[in-house]
């Protein structure tokens, strides 16, 4: 990361943990010429921590997600989880994505075991931990519902729950409540701390909502406009669990300032 005029509460990256990205590029190449997608990122995020980016669109967050995902590959430099290199899909990275990609023919139950059959893991050894999570969810008694008896809200705890099944080593989130509605998009927050904090999986969660990344996050990432790059960090230092009344509190109305203040030097966030 970049050395930056950043205030006093910007701190420096973890020097260990479970992701290590050094030096990262991504080019595209298009018709029209070259593109500088992601630009000198560097970055490190700790095992169990919750790290919340926000940025304009255009600005590489999905890109970066998908190369930690093993979707796309970095065009120099590297990332890592837990010191072997991301060279493409791994069991232990659990993707959830705006929209929950349920099948509509497929029972609550079996689209969380979804990973299972793909992977052709025996199911049956799964299927009381898929209803330990549903019922962590709050989705006890839903197992054998279909994704169009369920609200958007209920479809993206399946969307998390699937995409814990597996036990992954990170999650990774791209922007999932943003076509809820607002009063869904807190409750669904609320959900998403509570199961973090029983899982303590360490999460790279992309979001526009700058309140959504200060409430959720340990850290927020603040990206530039493209080329991609990591502009400022800023731990969020408040106390677990955390409630929609902190929201109004000085603390957070300093953070979001500064987060609001970075945004718009860099053309502001779309």
């Amino acid at each position: 990361m970049q050395d930056q005029s950043t205030p006093a509460n910007m701190t420096a990256a973890p020097v260990a943990g479970a992701i290590t990205i050094k030096n990262l590029n991504k080019v595209f190449d298009t018709g029209s010429g070259k593109v500088v997608a992601l630009q000198d990122i560097n970055l490190t995020i700790d095992e169990d921590e919750f790290v919340s980016v926000v940025g304009p669109s255009g600005c590489g967050k999905t890109t970066l997600l998908t190369i930690l995902a093993g979707l796309a590959t970095q065009t120099s430099g590297t990332a890592e989880l837990r010191g072997a290199a991301i060279a493409g899909p791994r069991r232990d990275v659990g993707v959830v994505f705006q929209s929950p990609v349920l099948f509509p023919w497929r029972s609550v139950l079996e689209n969380v075991l979804l990973p299972i059959d793909v992977l052709r893991l025996n199911r049956s050894e799964f299927v009381p931990k898929a209803e330990a999570l549903l019922a962590m969810a709050g989705l006890a008694g839903f197992e054998k519902k279909y994704p169009a008896q369920l609200s958007g809200g209920m479809q993206q705890r399946v969307g998390l729950v699937r995409a814990l099944i597996s036990e992954p080593a990170m999650l990774l989130m791209d922007e999932p409540f943003g076509a809820l509605d607002a009063l869904t998009r807190e409750n669904m927050n609320l959900e998403l701390q509570r199961i973090w904090m029983e899982t303590r999986r360490t999460v790279f969660f992309i979001t526009h909502s700058i309140g959504e990344a200060i409430f959720l996050g340990d850290r927020v990432l603040v990206m530039t406009p493209r080329p991609g790059q990591l502009k400022l960090e800023i731990k969020i230092d408040l106390p677990r669990p955390r409630n929609l009344e902190m929201m109004a509190s000085p603390e957070v109305g300093l953070y979001m300032r500064q987060i609001r203040e970075c945004l718009s030097a860099k053309g502001g966030i779309g």
